[in-house]
């Protein structure tokens, strides 16, 4: 039976749980009732009590005021908005705020946008009784950061700030110092931005109601033109954004609170990276090389040079000579298109995308487990889950949304279990950080499932009901030798057993993995048995469990789901298979080839080897990005044609015969699917640079100049298209995807799809697959002469190769890569703190400054590659996991030495 309350008089229906605040505000509107220490993302508060309301217990009975943001509502209550004498303690509670706040609202650059000043006339102040104070009005505005700003003259001790750093990112940098009057917002330790442990996420600046905490941007003062919603391109989190615009230009961004993904957070690279888009150094015009130079050309003419150079290759070589490599920082869409090129124009299975160098061996591990290589749950199963493993991930800087919400599932106290070689900032907060050798991930995992088998802690009914393999897998590894397995890690047998007891004992149990698992030389198989863990322990198919891959970029998931690899079409079906060959034939209207295609690693050494002519790369820069850059560089030397989509001068235009202009993700429409399965909207927010084009647009063009007639680039348009051959896409449609986008697989009926495997796998039963440890060839074949492992990470500031954000103020924050170093091997080689360090493999070496800590263990060197100087994957192997061929950059074998050269400066503003 329906539950009713009353307000103003009027019945209406009430939820379990909810507060007097959300009840009116469900009914009535979000601004019915005024606040001023509430925020939609922030727990309730009540401080300001500027929402209390009359409440009566029955009708005509006594009234108590109360704070409605944090109260109950009660069934058959009478609640009253803007009672007598309600309206007069708010209209008191402001009187008393705007005593210590300047009263220049005219020139304040927050006029019309400031909360307080909305609550005041809402109210009905018209002028302030009391006399004005002075405890804040002498405070100097703090300039230091970046992005962030301060005047604190303008705060109302509301505490919003403060609880969005506690309660949305968890750093904990903002605190409330003095009492009474002197009550004032404090920075760490009363530090200014800069100086504070602030990661510039932004949420105090959206939460604060005045201009007390804003940013550079002023994002609180702009009038904009419109505001677009899309979807951030930084990672695999897939954060929503509303960008507001005016003249054609970007002004500001901010995080949507009704945002499925990102709850109106952001990091700093979503909200505050977005400057690049119209950065001086964009390209603006095709370029072809003629004699030996990269010169400017018309559209038409780049367009037909490269439709005369590939048909002349396709002519005089075979098709197979050609291939694409396609982007996940591009759209589902765009992705479609070029696989849809490679096959159906140019007739070869030689299409690949970065998915292969990240999460390639994700896709097949999870496949061959469970028969679909994607998340099997969503991240607000957090909510839901009583332990989370982390393995071969740094969320908190690469995934930072979603490592906020992992690390205040570890800072509640609840068991996390972090599996790193380094002591990540999850790691400080884990129950248990297993923190192992570099590329030992599959002896680890070996330990864990040992002492969950000889200890019978595994759920017997859905090992039984759901899964195949399992006699075996169980015997082989009750078989491994625990005191090996210790020695090879560098993990306390004692220590992996009480996690592997942790996990397999909570009633709920998460696991989440990222390019730790993958790029090694065992990534699949490591990938095979994190699977295993979840079937063992029952962990796969409702809410708070399952296998849940941290994608590294903005669409890897798109990128494979499109078809953009050579054994798998749109959809992952079969692309050798007789049967589905003639689907796709029949479904493209053309020949479609059936022979194998390579990779991107097979792609580099048959040009090395004579057999591979022409590569169109959209939007990779794989000389800056993929391992081993001689290697790569001699690859792309031997091509007589090179194209590159791209939207900066990169280190392989450098090597392109044909460099085309792209629009940015902010400049272009189409769809991104996130690491939990979600299709969300990209909806272009400014006109492209004069010059550029969606690379959708690109794609189209040269299939219409090669004679494969297609429509100007829609993403409806082709969303449909997708729709009719993609199985798990059958009910997507770009007018119904909505704010928040749909998690396939979404059927024909458009109902999507939150939790995998719920009944039966998409194989029909799992399947336990057992992995022996396999040291690298890397290690095993150099470690004598180089000694050192060397491990590649990401930092917060900036992104992969940091193309963009190096041309944002991110480069202020974070301007060089470094080398992490543990004191007792910097003191073998007499290396100081900030010293240069020569870095040599058996490929090369490089220069990086030292930065000794001990969050790695003796033996252990770690760096990222965000500064193009540096080259770093000069230094890096062609090794690769043995199924998927990603490459392995997180295990590098190396030697060390005190540089006597200088760093070359890496600062791009």
């Amino acid at each position: 039976m329906e539950k009713t309350a009353f307000i103003n008089d009027v019945a209406y229906t009430i939820q379990d749980g909810e507060s007097i605040l959300s009840f009116v505000r469900r009914h009535l509107g979000q601004d019915y009732v005024p606040t001023l220490c509430d925020a939609p993302n922030l727990d309730p508060y009540g401080a300001c009590r500027v929402c209390s309301v009359d409440v009566a217990l029955a009708a005509g009975g006594p009234r108590k005021v109360q704070a409605s943001c944090h109260t109950p509502v009660i069934a058959e209550s009478y609640i009253y908005t803007d009672s007598q004498r309600v309206t007069r303690l708010r209209k008191n509670i402001i009187e008393l705020v705007l005593t210590d706040h300047p009263l220049d609202c005219l020139t304040c650059e927050v006029n019309n946008n400031c909360e307080l000043q909305t609550v005041a006339a809402r109210v009905g102040i018209r002028k302030v009784r009391y006399p004005e104070g002075k405890n804040h009005l002498d405070r100097k505005k703090d300039l230091s950061h970046a992005y962030m700003t301060s005047d604190l003259s303008k705060c109302i001790n509301c505490g919003r700030c403060v609880r969005a750093c506690d309660e949305v990112q968890g750093q904990l940098v903002l605190n409330m110092a003095g009492r009474g009057f002197d009550a004032h917002i404090v920075k760490d330790f009363d530090n200014v931005f800069a100086a504070s442990d602030c990661v510039s996420c932004g949420a105090c600046a959206q939460a604060c109601p005045t201009s007390a905490i804003s940013d550079i941007f002023e994002s609180k003062s702009v009038v904009v033109d419109k505001k677009v919603r899309t979807v951030c391109t930084y990672c695999g989190v897939g954060c929503n954004l509303e960008v507001a615009v005016v003249n054609n230009e970007i002004k500001s961004i901010q995080a949507p609170y009704d945002a499925a993904v990102n709850q109106g957070h952001t990091c700093l690279k979503g909200r505050y990276a977005f400057s690049f888009y119209n950065h001086q150094d964009r390209l603006r015009t095709p370029l072809i090389r003629k004699n030996g130079e990269l010169v400017p050309a018309s559209w038409d003419e780049a367009y037909d040079y490269i439709a005369e150079k590939l048909t002349s290759i396709k002519n005089q070589y075979g098709p197979d000579s050609i291939g694409g490599i396609s982007s996940a920082r591009c759209t589902n869409e765009e992705n479609y298109l070029m696989q849809k090129f490679i096959r159906a124009v140019i007739g070869t299975n030689n299409i690949d995308s970065c998915a292969r160098v990240c999460h390639s061996p994700t896709a097949l591990g999870m496949q061959r487990a469970f028969g679909t290589g994607a998340a099997t749950n969503s991240v607000v199963d957090l909510k839901y889950t009583d332990c989370i493993m982390v393995i071969g991930a740094n969320p908190t800087d690469a995934h930072p949304v979603t490592g906020a919400k992992l690390k205040q599932f570890a800072m509640k106290g609840k068991t996390t279990i972090v599996i790193d070689p380094r002591r990540t900032e999850m790691a400080r907060y884990a129950t248990y950080h297993l923190q192992l050798k570099p590329g030992t991930n599959v002896a680890l995992l070996n330990m864990l499932l040992y002492y969950i088998a000889a200890e019978g802690l595994e759920d017997e009914n859905f090992i039984q009901n759901r899964t195949e393999g399992y006699s075996d897998f169980k015997k082989q590894i009750l078989g491994l030798s625990m005191d090996e397995m210790e020695e090879i890690t560098g993990v306390d047998r004692e220590l992996v057993r009480k996690a592997a007891r942790a996990y397999a004992m909570a009633p709920n149990a998460m696991s989440f993995h990222g390019l730790g698992v993958t790029e090694h030389s065992q990534g699949t198989y490591t990938v095979m048995l994190i699977s295993d863990l979840a079937m063992i322990t029952g962990n796969i198919g409702r809410r708070g469990v399952g296998v849940n891959p941290l994608r590294g970029q903005n669409n890897v998931q798109g990128a494979a789901d499109m078809g953009c690899q050579p054994h798998q079409g749109a959809g992952y079906m079969d692309a050798y298979d007789p049967e589905i060959n003639k689907k796709y034939a029949s479904f493209y209207q053309t020949d479609i080839p059936i022979r194998k295609g390579l990779k991107i690693p097979e792609m580099y050494d048959a040009s090395i080897d004579g057999k591979f002519k022409a590569l169109w790369l959209m939007g990779e820069d794989v000389v800056q990005t993929d391992p081993n850059t001689h290697h790569v560089i001699n690859a792309l030397s031997k091509l007589e044609l090179v194209v590159v989509q791209e939207i900066f001068f990169s280190e392989t235009c450098k090597h392109a015969h044909v460099v085309l202009p792209a629009a940015s993700f902010l400049e272009k429409s189409g769809t991104f699917t996130n690491g939990e399965r979600r299709i969300q909207k990209v909806q272009k927010v400014v006109e492209p640079l004069p010059g550029t084009k969606a690379d959708g647009q690109i794609i189209v063009d040269i299939m219409n100049r090669m004679g494969f007639a297609q429509p100007d680039y829609d993403p409806g348009t082709v969303l449909q298209e997708v729709s009719s051959i993609v199985p798990f896409f059958a009910g997507v449609k770009w007018d119904e995807l909505g704010k928040n986008g749909k998690q396939w697989p979404v059927g024909a009926d458009g109902k999507d799809t939150e939790i995998l495997h719920i009944e039966t796998f998409k194989r029909g039963l799992g399947k336990f697959h057992f992995a022996p440890y396999k040291e690298s060839n890397e290690v095993t074949t150099h470690q004598k002469e180089y000694p050192y492992i060397i491990t590649t990470n990401r930092e917060l500031e900036h992104y992969n190769s940091g193309t963009m954000t190096r041309r944002t103020n991110n480069a202020m924050i974070l301007t060089e890569d470094v080398l992490l170093i543990h004191p007792d091997d910097a003191a073998k080689h007499l290396i100081a703190d900030g010293d240069m360090v020569c870095v040599e493999s058996p490929r090369g070496k490089v220069d990086i400054k030292a930065r000794l800590t001990d969050e790695i263990k003796p033996g252990i060197l770690s760096t990222t590659f965000h500064f193009p100087d540096l080259q770093l994957n000069t230094i890096t192997s062609s090794e690769h996991d043995s199924e998927a061929l990603c490459p392995e950059y997180k295990v590098v074998s190396v030697s060390i030495r005190k540089s006597r050269g200088k760093k070359l400066s890496n600062g791009l503003f």
